[in-house]
């Protein structure tokens, strides 16, 4: 009954959910979920978790390649849009397509933010504020975690 309750609440008070309503490529369970990925990266990715900031192998990554989504592989963010934010996470002024990323109102914890999910699976993969660099002024900050990288020569 409990847990009902706070479903209930959550719909009402919650903004809308565009990744609700979206119609993902790749769709799995949580358990297949679970068994194809790391337990960090299943709590960030798939249940919009945060790892500590500097924990992630990407944030000093200076590399040249294409950095994709950890639960479907598809290309995210380009090695040529990322920028030192000093933040802790890597972070990139513009994802690799427009079409690559939903982004959605975050209001959890009392904060306006805009989450960023893979647009062919849904995972989680950080916020975007108005803060970066030019041309867009945009950071996306995304969790190492969420990420792999194919690296180009």
């Amino acid at each position: 009954m409990t847990k009902l309750f706070f479903i209930l609440l959550s719909f009402l008070f919650c903004s809308s959910n565009l990744s609700a309503q979206h119609k993902f490529t790749v769709i799995k369970s949580d358990y297949a979920w679970k068994k194809q990925l790391s337990p960090e990266a299943f709590v960030v990715a798939r249940q919009e978790g945060t790892e500590r900031a500097y924990s992630g192998k990407y944030w000093d990554n200076h590399e040249k390649g294409i950095y994709k989504c950890v639960c479907c592989a598809a290309e995210v963010f380009s090695s040529s849009a990322k920028f030192e934010s000093n933040t802790g996470w890597p972070s990139f002024w513009k994802p690799i397509s427009k079409t690559a990323l939903l982004e959605e109102n975050d209001d959890k914890y009392n904060m306006d933010r805009t989450k960023v999910t893979c647009n062919t699976c849904g995972a989680h993969l950080g916020h975007v504020f108005s803060d970066g660099p030019k041309p867009t002024g945009l950071r996306y900050c995304i969790n190492s975690v969420s990420l792999t990288f194919e690296k180009k020569l």
